[in-house]
């Protein structure tokens, strides 16, 4: 039977993990451990000898990392816009054709989790650190960065209208092309997994075209690059919550920025991911989530109240429609004279958005059963592009009013005079009333994000390696979560910032032909489930 024939069988063969594996491959348990072999063995080994290293020789590394981020986004720019680009067209399409009446886990599925509790968990383990890191900062640097290059399309903000063009840049790097990645992925695997009855895993989604051999090599180095992808996105995140934490701790208990103090929270926090792990998926990552989005709920309408209702309302229609008539140029990686904004942001944010689409995309998966094709898109698409735009609008667009009108000396001395993107929140929020109680609630919230992420992300990466099962030994997910923590140490110590974005987009970039095969399978395997109707 051909490759093609099995991928198009109204029975798919079912993965037996109660049996050793069909083709010769192995389940070893030591220490109580269930290594999938040899993805875990591969994959720990190179990341622990990846933070020895790291560790022990930082200046190299940092000196390494400051040269791969720059050189990365600059060389492959147009591969990574015209991927994602051409990513988000493909799932644009699912919502409209008719494969979008395909359920997740077949005709009769019905949902595990409600519509709040279903979008809270995707909503927080895909972009929460980030909100809060770039809500003030990424707006107000295109704005009023002395680099004119830094501008989208190199506008003029002093025209009429344009006045909150770095609202529109910021919106367009977290808004519908990011979200529609994690989507692709996300619906691969969870079509793969809950229809096909395939084990949760990135080798999955390319059944149609590798048949057999993914439980070989071809897999094995699939699921290991997926590995790195999410462990180096995922540190970066990570490493950015981390520093934002200190800087809180510095604006409300007056305790000094050092990388002890930065390594320290780390750790912390890290133990505090661990007890989340141990509780599991609804007592640990749902709970933390539902109180992320509570806490998160609450600190908007704070800041929406205390900037003006109708100012933020209006402000947000006029850079939605700003956004929608400039997506196709911002999406265009061809003669870019805004080189800054380009190479130095949105090659990044791609790659970034690409590294972090197996941890993501594996979540929502796993939570996703009993959707429509169709309801799944619009929710993973629509509906955070919307949040995301209001979110950024709101902070954003206020701290620019208040810089225009000669206010929020915080935020111009973290963003404008020196760069410290780490206080841009914290020196918006000094502008608003009430300070000494927001902050410290803004601080908690962070720690719980970055929580959030640390859990989640060590169930994916768990998963994953252990061959897709979702129920793998405790002691493996501490494993993972422990290495988070670690990783994130070595980048932080080894060039900071430079390091974690270098890290990310050195996993994104070559994970993007991933993504764009994964889309191929997925349309192969949707059109063989329609018929099924």
């Amino acid at each position: 039977m051909s490759e093609k024939k099995k991928m198009l069988d109204p029975d798919p063969r079912v993965w037996d993990f109660e049996t050793e594996y069909e083709l010769g491959q192995d389940n070893i348990r030591p220490f109580g451990l269930d290594i999938h072999n040899p993805v875990f063995l591969i994959s720990s080994i190179l990341i622990a000898a990846f933070v020895l290293i790291s560790l022990a020789n930082q200046e190299a590394a940092a000196e390494f990392f400051g040269w791969l981020r720059p050189w990365l986004t600059s060389t492959f720019d147009w591969f990574l816009v015209l991927s994602v680009d051409a990513i988000t067209l493909f799932c644009l399409a699912l919502i409209l054709l008719p494969v979008g009446k395909v359920r997740i886990g077949g005709k009769d599925a019905k949902p595990d989790y409600s519509y709040a509790g279903w979008i809270a968990m995707m909503f927080a383990a895909g972009i929460g650190i980030g909100l809060l890191f770039f809500g003030v900062l990424e707006p107000v640097y295109y704005n009023f960065a002395e680099d004119g290059g830094a501008r989208p399309l190199n506008i003029d903000i002093n025209e009429p209208g344009n006045e909150y063009i770095g609202v529109v840049g910021t919106i367009h790097h977290w808004g519908l092309e990011g979200w529609a990645v994690y989507a692709a992925v996300g619906l691969s695997l969870a079509i793969f997994c809950y229809n096909l009855d395939l084990p949760l895993t990135l080798r999955s989604a390319f059944y149609p075209i590798l048949g057999e051999r993914v439980w070989g090599w071809w897999g094995h180095t699939i699921d290991t690059l997926a590995v790195f992808a999410t462990l180096f996105g995922l540190t970066t995140s990570l490493g950015l919550g981390a520093q934002q934490v200190a800087a809180g701790l510095y604006e409300v208990f007056g305790i000094e920025t050092s990388n002890t103090v930065v390594v320290l929270l780390i750790i912390g926090i890290t133990l505090i991911a661990l007890g989340s792990v141990l509780m599991g998926m609804d007592a640990g990552v749902k709970r933390l989530s539902e109180i992320n989005m509570v806490m998160a709920v609450g600190l908007f309408i704070f800041v929406i109240i205390m900037t003006g209702i109708g100012t933020a309302i209006s402000r947000y229609f006029g850079v939605m429609v700003d956004y929608v008539q400039l997506i196709p140029a911002l999406s265009n990686p061809f003669g870019r004279e805004d080189t800054s904004f380009f190479h130095g942001w949105t090659t990044f944010y791609w790659a970034w958005w690409i590294a972090w689409s197996p941890f993501v995309g594996m979540f929502i998966a796993r939570i996703s059963k009993g959707r429509t094709v169709r309801e799944f898109v619009l929710c993973a698409l629509i509906a955070p592009t919307a949040v995301c735009a209001l979110w950024m609008s709101t902070f954003g667009g206020a701290a620019i009013d208040m810089l225009n009108a000669g206010g929020a000396e915080g935020v111009k001395a973290t963003v404008i005079d020196s760069y410290k993107p780490e206080g841009a929140l914290f020196g918006f929020l000094k502008e608003l009333p009430l300070y000494s109680i927001v902050a410290p609630i803004s601080l908690v919230l962070i720690v719980i994000f970055f929580v959030t992420s640390s859990d989640s992300g060590s169930l994916v990466i768990d998963t994953i390696t252990a061959g897709g099962k979702m129920d793998a030994p405790v002691v493996q997910r501490v494993f993972w979560c422990t290495l988070e923590g670690l990783v994130a140490i070595a980048l932080l110590l080894g060039g900071g910032l430079s390091a974690l974005q270098g890290a990310a987009v050195s996993t994104g970039i070559p994970f993007t032909f991933v993504v764009l095969i994964m889309c191929y399978c997925l349309w192969l395997a949707l059109k063989a489930e329609h018929k099924k109707l």
